[in-house]
């Protein structure tokens, strides 16, 4: 599976999206801490993790965004995911993630539930 990972924030009124695009695996766990850092000089209280339906996600990238999701709860801030595949909605839910994020199809139902909410 080497697709590098890249990570792209992008600023969507209250919302920053981690445009996630590669491998989401235990070398990810740097570009994850990253990009969180600079969500946090911007001031967000909601990110969003944008993935793609052929996205490759492995046990370690699972700890690492399960690290990112501790950050998150530690700073009272919201944290969402679109963009996963059946196959991955099922082990995040399995896993117990949906517990802490939640999950989406689309970007549209996400900015339509949060704006709902400001």
């Amino acid at each position: 599976m080497n697709n590098e990972l890249e990570i792209i924030l992008e600023k969507h009124g209250s919302i920053t999206v981690f445009d996630i695009q590669g491998d989401v695996t235990v070398l990810a766990e740097p570009f994850f801490s990253k990009a969180y850092d600079d969500a946090n000089e911007q001031g967000t209280d909601n990110i969003l993790l944008k993935f793609y339906e052929t996205a490759y996600i492995n046990s370690g990238g699972i700890a690492v965004l399960i690290q990112l999701l501790s950050k998150t709860k530690k700073n009272n801030q919201s944290i969402s995911i679109t963009g996963l595949s059946e196959h991955f909605k099922k082990i995040f839910n399995m896993v117990g993630i949906t517990k802490f994020a939640r999950i989406y199809n689309t970007m549209d139902d996400v900015m339509a539930d949060l704006a709902g909410e400001s």
